[in-house]
């Protein structure tokens, strides 16, 4: 008789199997606009649950790969072939030559510590747990322009070290090195006040307006391998986000 734990770790196995398989189908085998099966027919095609189907066609939605009609069903997107890899869907370093200015990264720290209960909840780690805590100012022209704040699960990334950030970028290195690839990330943003302590590292008045950003990024099985949390000068930085409709 499978335990709790076991009986949940083979639904999320079903789960993130199903995923990957109907994207690949989406991928290689439809095209733009085509009718997916029904939740029931799925289910009877790959001998799992409707739950199982719903929540795995809830993922493809999130992720832009496909969209739903009411009353008419589940159909392909128009925008598969674009949708981007989150490793590089935002670089501060692409955005600022984008614009005509060098930019520049100086690594302020990096250090292992333990997660508390905030970065154990979303980083997906046992509280107390070793976490790799990196801070970075990026730059543009000589000019602060944002601080942020990464968080790494150790077990992942045990061997990373400032001299590789010094050297590669740190997604770049995840990939090259670690064999982790980025499938999405979730980020939000909101207009804040700075801080007294980041003030000083972006150069701005101490309650001056800031842009702040919080990003998780997960790999290929869905787990998260990056917290970050971000701070930007709102009278110098821009975020762009493209919104599709179907």
């Amino acid at each position: 008789m499978l335990g709790g734990a076991e009986v949940e770790n083979k639904k999320q196995s079903l789960y993130g199997k199903l995923v990957d398989t109907i994207r690949e189908s989406i991928e290689t085998e439809l095209k733009p606009h085509d009718l997916l099966p029904s939740e029931r027919e799925l289910s009877d095609i790959y001998g799992v649950s409707r739950t199982t189907v719903r929540l795995a066609l809830q993922e493809l939605e999130n992720l832009g790969f496909i969209y739903k009609k009411h009353g008419k069903g589940t159909f392909v997107s128009s925008i598969t072939d674009s949708i981007l890899n989150l490793s590089g869907a935002y670089s501060f370093t692409e955005q600022m030559i984008s614009l005509g200015k060098v930019p520049e990264t100086k690594i302020l720290e990096f250090n292992v510590t333990k997660a508390n209960k905030y970065f154990s909840d979303n980083l997906d780690v046992h509280q107390g747990s070793d976490i790799i805590k990196i801070k970075r100012l990026r730059l543009a022209d000589g000019k602060p322009m944002m601080v942020e704040r990464s968080y790494l699960p150790y077990k992942k990334f045990d061997t990373l070290s400032i001299e590789m950030l010094h050297n590669y970028p740190m997604y770049d290195i995840f990939k090259d090195t670690y064999h982790e690839i980025i499938k999405y990330a979730e980020e939000e943003f909101y207009a804040s006040i700075v801080s007294a302590k980041d003030s000083l590292l972006i150069d701005v008045p101490d309650g001056a307006a800031s842009l702040n950003l919080v990003r998780k990024t997960y790999n290929l099985t869905n787990e998260v391998i990056e917290y970050t949390l971000s701070v930007a000068r709102a009278d110098q930085f821009r975020y762009k986000i493209l919104h599709n409709r179907i």
